[in-house]
């Protein structure tokens, strides 16, 4: 039943015209993200200059609020076109930076690049569940996912080849060429969208995402569980390298070998996730996603090439079950009317302690031993796991039209009917 569901769902043009629109524009905005730090370390010779282009990018990518309420006031499928083509202006500037001097040209690009991605990552949650029947949704946001790993694991050699053979600017003409092929990708989608009702209070609108995930068991339950793990899940990124450097005794630059492991295993991952949702609740498989990752960072103390191996396949396993889940659980339980917003406040949530933890994880790795922060990633997802599975499952309804309005409507909204817990 799994395998004719995705393939039905691969056979829906309009499916099938999404997902590739949406391939197509992360490969460009990969690529570029990487080959403009590249491009950065090259014009100043500063590394620090460097990761303020990743900084920059992750400063706009806190406007997700802002961008879940824009993704609500007009119809997705047309504010998905107007923000690919939008999006060019900017990229292009980035065709005028020669020089060093000129590199705050590129920060406020990757600011706006943020930004811009807010908008589209709401909208585009929020309109897929128009597009595919209520059995297929497990399976395409895991469908979604798997390219997404394919990018993460392809674009980054592209994106850094690319820089080698044609240089910065003719990668932000690719990247500007990819919003305008997914734009027009989009202007083919057929779908009957409602026309969004616009409110007077605009600052209750924006907070309506976040009161809607407050006032509903299950999704605030993921939210604080999820919450917690990308609190400490940041170390990561310099936990790798001294798992390399400190335990197996390799080079830094062995850290590409083991990223194209989890990122092989990744695939693996987002394809099993929509069977999964198909058999399971969300809220189980998050909690197997957990329950699997927390192996990943014990695996990881181990010394030796082989355990190494299989904790980052096991996490890069576990991440999309995750992901897919959690993604899925924000659609099937939000209205229709707030889901950019939910989905805005949901992104936010994980954005700031992820934030906090690659920084936190910087200045303790100095100080305390890989290992020991290890230890501490796999206690958080283990206790984790455990609140969400000794939480009560919820029962799934649609919502009223009027409790859709209720959240809508002023600063105090009423739960949504259905919400209780079985």
């Amino acid at each position: 039943m799994t395998t004719t569901t995705m393939t039905r769902l691969l056979r829906t043009p309009n499916v099938l015209i999404f997902l590739i629109s949406g391939f197509i524009s992360s490969i460009g905005d990969f690529a570029l993200w990487l080959a403009m730090a590249i491009w950065i370390k090259e014009l100043t010779g500063s590394s620090g200059a460097a990761g303020i282009t990743f900084f920059a990018f992750g400063c706009g990518a806190l406007l997700s609020p802002l961008g879940g309420l824009v993704a609500d006031r007009f119809r997705r499928r047309k504010l998905l076109i107007v923000v690919n083509i939008v999006a060019v202006g900017p990229v292009l500037l980035l065709t005028l930076v020669h020089h060093s001097g000129q590199e705050w040209l590129v920060y406020t690009t990757m600011f706006i690049l943020g930004a811009i991605g807010t908008v589209l990552s709401a909208a585009g949650t929020a309109l897929l569940p128009l597009l595919v029947p209520a059995d297929g949704l497990g399976p395409a946001n895991g469908l979604r996912q798997t390219l997404n790993e394919l990018i993460r694991l392809f674009a980054p050699v592209l994106g850094a080849g690319l820089f080698t053979l044609v240089g910065g600017p003719v990668i932000a003409e690719i990247d500007a060429a990819t919003f305008l092929i997914a734009a027009i990708g989009l202007a083919l989608v057929r779908v009957d969208e409602p026309k969004p009702q616009r409110k007077k209070h605009w600052s209750a609108e924006m907070s309506a995402g976040t009161r809607f995930i407050a006032r509903t068991p299950a999704l605030r339950q993921l939210t604080i569980a999820l919450g917690c793990v990308v609190l400490v899940f940041g170390f990561t990124e310099s936990i790798n390298f001294s798992v390399v450097t400190a335990g197996l005794r390799h080079g830094a630059s062995f850290i590409g070998v083991l990223l194209a492991v989890q990122g092989a295993a990744g695939v693996a991952g987002a394809l099993m996730a929509g069977p999964l949702l198909n058999k399971y609740t969300e809220r189980q498989v998050v909690v197997a996603g957990l329950t699997l990752a927390l192996a990943s960072p014990l695996l990881l103390t181990v010394r030796n090439l082989p355990a190494v191996l299989a904790g980052f396949a096991v996490g890069g396993i576990a991440l999309p079950w995750i992901l897919v889940a959690a993604t899925t659980a924000l659609q099937r339980r939000s209205p229709g009317e707030i889901l950019g917003r939910v989905s805005g406040a949901f992104d936010l949530v994980l954005t700031v302690p992820q934030v906090i933890s690659i920084g936190a994880g910087a200045a303790l790795i100095s100080v305390v031993g890989y290992r020991d922060l290890l230890l501490v990633i796999a206690v958080v997802m283990a206790l984790a796991a455990i609140y969400l599975g000794t939480r009560r499952e919820e029962r799934i309804e649609p919502a009223e039209p009027e409790a859709e309005a209720g959240i809508l409507a002023g600063p105090e909204p009423r739960p949504v009917t259905g919400s209780e817990l079985s």
